[in-house]
Order: structure tokens, then C-alpha cells, then sequence
């Protein structure tokens, strides 16, 4: 049974940082791409980051420069550590694992605000 567990969310000032984890279990962690994605309310769930099996990594323009992905096959762990934060960034995070379906955690809220 998949199982993806994401931790780190919150409240955080405008100009703040959070570092997201996605612990995995049930998949061979290191073959599959990960990904990070995020729905803010009304609007439709986006791609944020990816990282393949192979270590290519992909940001959607708006978090380039500010976002970080990485991941830990040893510890079946992904990241995305988020600096610069804007209150555009509020939304629930996901963390997604693809080989051949997708498969979904339950989302962590994160919230910029002042």
C-alpha cells in the first residue's frame, strides 16, 4: 500500500521560509519521479517541482530562484525548501509519485500572511 506523508507546513510571515518532507512507503522510492504540487482555494491544483529518478529537476516559473526539491533515496524522503515566501504561495501542498500512476499524499496547508 502507497503511502505519502507530508510534514512541514504552516503559518509564516511574507519573506519567511518552510522546508516541506514527503516521507514515502509502499514504492521503490528511488525509481519513481516525485513531484510537488499545490491548489489554492478556487483555483485548479498546479505543478510546482519535480525531481526524476534521475535527479532532473523542473520549477514552474513563479517559484524558480526561491524553491529547492531534492530528495534522500535512503531515507524515501522529498523535500522543497521555500524561501522568499509570498502570500500568492498560500495553498495546500501535495506530494505526488509517478511511475506509471500517480499516487497523492493528503496535503499540508501552507499560509503566508502578515
Amino acid at each position: 500500500q502507497v503511502q505519502l506523508v507530508e510534514s512541514g507546513g504552516g503559518l509564516v510571515q511574507p519573506g519567511g521560509s518552510l522546508r516541506l518532507s514527503c516521507a514515502a512507503s509502499g514504492i521503490l522510492f528511488k525509481f519513481y519521479r516525485m513531484a510537488w504540487y499545490r491548489q489554492a482555494p478556487g483555483k485548479q491544483r498546479e505543478l510546482v517541482a519535480v525531481i526524476t529518478s534521475g535527479g532532473s529537476i523542473f520549477y514552474t516559473d513563479s517559484v524558480k530562484g526561491r524553491f529547492t526539491i531534492s530528495r534522500d533515496n535512503a531515507k524515501n524522503t522529498v523535500y522543497m525548501q521555500m524561501n522568499s515566501l509570498k502570500p500568492d504561495d498560500t495553498a495546500v501542498y501535495y506530494c505526488n509519485a509517478r511511475l506509471t500512476y500517480d499516487n497523492w499524499g493528503q496535503g499540508t496547508q501552507v499560509t503566508v500572511s502578515s
